[in-house]
C-alpha cells in the first residue's frame, strides 16, 4: 500500500541574514528583502522533508509532496526539497498571499490538501524561523479533524498506525498514533540530507504545480486575519560594558565581586 506524506515548507527570510542587512519599513509592518540574499525553505520543515525521506529509506511504498503557500517564490530555493529526494512540489502561489496570518494559511493548506489528497501522514516543522509562532500545523489539525504529535523525533510505519518518538525536556515519549495523522518534526531527528548532483538535475527537470486561489474554492475574504500586527520594529540595545582588570585572575575576580556587590547584583 502507498503511503502518500505531504509535507509542509514555508519559504523565509535566509536565517544567516548579515543583522546589518536585516531592515524594517516600520511603515508597512513589513520585512525589507535585503538585496543579494534569496530566501531559503524553512530549517525546521527541512527536518520535517528528512523525517519523510527516512521513512522513504526504510524501503516503504512512500510518496512525498512538498506543499506550500505564499507569493515571489524563488524556485532555486523551493526545489530543494525535491534535490533532497521528494516526488512533488506543490505551490499555492497568489500575489494576495503576501501577508498572511496563521489563521490564513491553515484556511489554505487545508483546502489545498483536500483538493491534491489523500494524505496519510502531514508532517510539518517544529516551527518556523521567520515568527516562531507554531500556529499553523496545530490549527491544521484542527480543521481537519486529525490527531496531532508534536515535536517528533523518530518515526516508524507500522500498517495502519505510526509508532513516535516525541521529544520532551528529559527524554521522549514513546506513543503511536492512527493514520492519517499530523506530525510535527523536531530538529532533534538530526541533520537534512544534502542534496546530490542526481537530485539537483531531476529537481531543475521537475515543475511544480501551482494552485490558485480559484482553485481552491476561496476569495480575498476568506483570507481576512484574525490577528492584527500592531508594530514591527527592531529592538534597540542600551547594553553597557564594563571591563574589570587585575593583576591577575585572581585579583581580578575579587575586583568584580566587589563591583558587582556595589551594584546590589550580589
Amino acid at each position: 500500500m502507498k503511503v502518500r506524506i505531504v509535507v509542509l515548507a514555508k519559504q523565509v527570510p535566509d536565517p544567516e541574514t548579515p543583522p546589518s542587512q536585516f531592515k524594517i519599513d516600520e511603515s508597512s509592518n513589513s520585512v525589507i528583502t535585503p538585496n543579494g540574499v534569496p530566501p531559503v525553505v524553512n530549517g525546521f520543515d527541512l527536518n520535517a522533508v528528512e523525517a519523510a525521506l527516512l521513512l522513504k529509506d526504510s524501503d516503504a511504498d512512500v510518496e512525498i509532496t512538498v506543499l506550500s503557500v505564499g507569493s515571489d517564490f524563488v524556485m532555486d530555493a523551493m526545489k530543494k526539497p525535491l534535490a533532497m529526494g521528494a516526488d512533488r512540489l506543490v505551490l499555492v502561489a497568489d500575489e494576495l498571499l503576501d501577508k498572511l496570518d496563521s489563521s490564513a494559511t491553515v484556511k489554505l493548506l487545508a483546502a489545498a490538501i483536500q483538493k491534491d489528497g489523500p494524505f496519510d501522514l502531514i508532517l510539518g516543522g517544529r516551527q518556523a524561523s521567520d515568527w516562531d509562532q507554531a500556529h499553523v500545523t496545530l490549527g491544521l489539525s484542527e480543521v481537519l479533524g486529525l490527531p496531532l504529535v508534536s515535536l517528533v523525533k523518530k518515526l516508524e510505519i507500522n500498517g495502519d498506525s505510526v509508532s513516535l518518538q516525541r521529544l520532551i525536556p528529559d527524554g521522549y515519549q514513546a506513543i503511536t498514533a492512527p493514520i492519517p495523522a499530523v506530525l510535527t518534526v523536531t530538529n532533534e531527528l538530526g541533520e537534512p540530507r544534502y542534496p546530490n548532483l542526481r537530485g539537483i538535475m531531476q529537481a531543475s527537470r521537475k515543475k511544480p504545480e501551482i494552485f490558485s486561489l480559484d482553485d481552491l474554492g476561496l476569495s480575498p475574504e476568506d483570507l481576512t486575519p484574525k490577528l492584527e500586527l500592531k508594530k514591527l520594529y527592531v529592538p534597540e540595545s542600551n547594553k553597557q560594558v564594563e571591563l574589570i582588570e587585575g593583576e591577575d585572575e585572581a585579583d581580578s575576580g575579587k575586583k568584580l565581586a566587589l563591583r558587582l556587590r556595589e551594584e546590589k547584583l550580589i
